[in-house]
């Protein structure tokens, strides 16, 4: 029997995995509820998991959901893992940070000074954060599937196309999707897009 990881995004749960027990009913489907929320924390979460799993498993399938699928990458679990399905996967977690602080009128300067600055849209920007993502660049050489939704507000269509050409990664788009995969149209495209790459 085979495992599959499903690792959630921003404000998900491991309870998230019970929806692809149905789509691979031939595997141990398992969550990960990491307790952490930087690369380098989550990463080794993600890798410990993995390295426990792959001592009962032949096989381990990975699916990663957001910035779920950012930590997946920076864990170094390329050589223990199969294939992956990454849903709305942040690719370019410096562009994202470098956005945001665009969003939030604070500048390089600023960021570095004070180390953490708190934002009126929620999320907290760290200098400790944006040094490790740029002097972490992503290296991934797993057989991923990519799936993207036109509308998501995180990551430009280009960033996941020059991505998916860079990683020799297959993306399907779903036209009008939205970074979260939510709404019945959406998980019924998500549903047959599993189905359709689990060969």
């Amino acid at each position: 029997m085979n495992a599959i990881l499903y690792i959630h995004g921003k404000g998900g749960s491991a309870m998230e995995s019970e929806h692809y027990k149905l789509l691979f009913p031939n595997c141990e489907v398992i969550g990960l509820d990491y307790q952490t929320f930087t690369p380098w924390e989550t990463g080794q979460e993600i890798r410990i998991a993995i390295k426990e799993l792959k001592r009962r498993f032949e096989n381990i399938i990975l699916i990663a959901n957001s910035i779920g699928a950012f930590f997946s990458m920076n864990a170094g679990i390329d050589e223990m893992v199969q294939k992956a399905y990454f849903i709305s996967p942040i690719v370019d977690m410096e562009k994202l940070i470098t956005d945001m602080m665009k969003w939030a009128n604070v500048t390089e300067q600023e960021l570095e000074s004070k180390g953490m600055i708190h934002t009126d849209f929620g999320e907290d920007l760290s200098w400790e954060y944006l040094n490790y993502v740029r002097s972490h660049p992503i290296e991934w050489r797993l057989p991923t599937q990519i799936l993207y939704g036109s509308n998501d507000h995180l990551m430009s269509i280009d960033t996941i196309t020059d991505y998916a050409n860079k990683h020799q990664a297959t993306l399907t788009v779903m036209e009008g999707g939205e970074h979260w995969f939510h709404t019945e149209e959406q998980m019924a495209f998500l549903d047959n897009w599993i189905k359709e790459k689990n060969v």
